[in-house]
């Protein structure tokens, strides 16, 4: 059996596939049942058409979007084009539009200008690249011109699994891709999420961030920050190391880290990346901690024997709970700090599963609200 995972192809790759077909049928050319697309990694794929017509003036056609086995909102979405021929004006001979379902950029500091539609630069020039290819096969003469428009039946609904939103990015999903594939598990996607979030920050004049391992400690931590920008919150999930360089970089001063204990542990023992495939926490080393700061060996043996951090919490009471928590804490902002650099003031806020801040420290003592 063939257990190797199968790569699939972006959005991108999907809205150059449909803008073939499209003005395929806009010049009455066959088209065929699938239409090979050039990567920006110079090579090519072919990508099966779904759907393909011409009315009204115009050519549309429809790309089933395959992630290949990486977890994708889009994967299966529609992704559709449309061409059709404009009056030729001063400017570009192809214009790219987004139509349904594709985003719209309303805050500044991503790739894309504010009130352009969310059509990342590498997928654009993919989509240009279409047309044209389509048209110098067909042989004309004076290159007619052209307006693209992409559209995603369903993006309105899909943005709302995404971070979109927060990202200033309304109404509709973005076409992304830089490589034209999406790669089984691959964290291409993810990290660039975190950056794009951290230029919206950026942009917004923000000097400080929260950073979060996912959605409920993010609303946490904004139980703990009130009046804080919304753009100030970015979920970082499991990348620790990549997030907290980054934003070191990018010049925050600020830069807090909101997670449950279980994160914490990792993060103090010097996990980088903290998603259970990157390894389980240290509990021969947690029971050490337990021991140094409790004094107890019935109960250190007992955390050493652990499953879960969650079974720890349990264990620890009063005293003990906070002594532990206070060494976790310790460690865990000594980690980010050597991920961050001397620069930036780093805090960390470590949450109770069940929601209360059990934790919270800093390299100055507390943290600007």
């Amino acid at each position: 059996r063939d257990n190797r995972l199968r790569v699939g192809f972006s959005t991108g790759t999907a809205a150059a596939a449909a803008t073939k077909g499209a003005v395929m049928e806009l010049f009455g050319a066959q088209c065929p049942s699938s239409v090979p697309v050039a990567l920006p990694i110079e090579a090519a794929l072919s990508i099966p058409l779904k759907e393909h017509r011409r009315r009204d003036g115009l050519g549309e056609c429809t790309v089933v979007k395959d992630a290949g086995d990486d977890p994708d909102v889009t994967h299966r979405a529609v992704i559709g084009a449309r061409a059709r021929l404009v009056s030729p004006e001063k400017g570009p001979a192809i214009i790219v539009k987004g139509g349904e379902g594709v985003g719209l950029v309303t805050k500044p500091g991503l790739a894309v200008p504010v009130g352009e539609p969310a059509i990342n630069p590498v997928p654009r020039k993919m989509i240009l690249q279409a047309a044209l290819e389509v048209m110098q096969a067909l042989n004309l003469i004076e290159r007619p011109a052209l307006a693209v428009e992409i559209f995603v039946p369903e993006g309105e609904r899909l943005a709302r699994k995404t971070l979109n939103p927060r990202l200033g990015i309304l109404d509709g999903i973005s076409i992304l891709g830089t490589t034209g594939l999406v790669k089984p598990f691959s964290h291409e996607a993810y990290r660039a999420t975190i950056s794009a979030s951290l230029r919206v920050a950026k942009a917004a004049g923000l000097t400080g961030i929260v950073l979060s391992t996912g959605g409920k400690s993010e609303r946490y931590a904004m139980g703990q920050c009130p009046g804080k920008d919304e753009e100030a919150f970015v979920q970082m999930g499991d990348y620790v190391k990549f997030s907290m360089e980054r934003a070191a970089r990018m010049g925050f001063r600020d830069i807090a880290v909101a997670c449950f204990f279980g994160k914490a542990i990792k993060i103090g023992q010097g996990y980088t990346h903290t998603h259970a495939s990157r390894g389980r926490i240290d509990f021969k080393a947690l029971s050490a901690w337990v021991q140094r700061v409790v004094g107890d060996p019935v109960l250190a043996a007992a955390v050493a024997q652990a499953n879960t951090a969650r079974q720890v919490f349990q264990m620890l009471r009063g005293d003990r709970l906070a002594a532990v928590l206070d060494e976790t804490g310790r460690r865990m902002v000594e980690a980010l700090r050597e991920h961050a650099g001397p620069g930036p003031n780093v805090t960390a806020m470590v949450f109770d599963f069940e929601g209360p801040l059990v934790w919270r420290g800093s390299t100055k003592g507390g943290m600007e609200g």
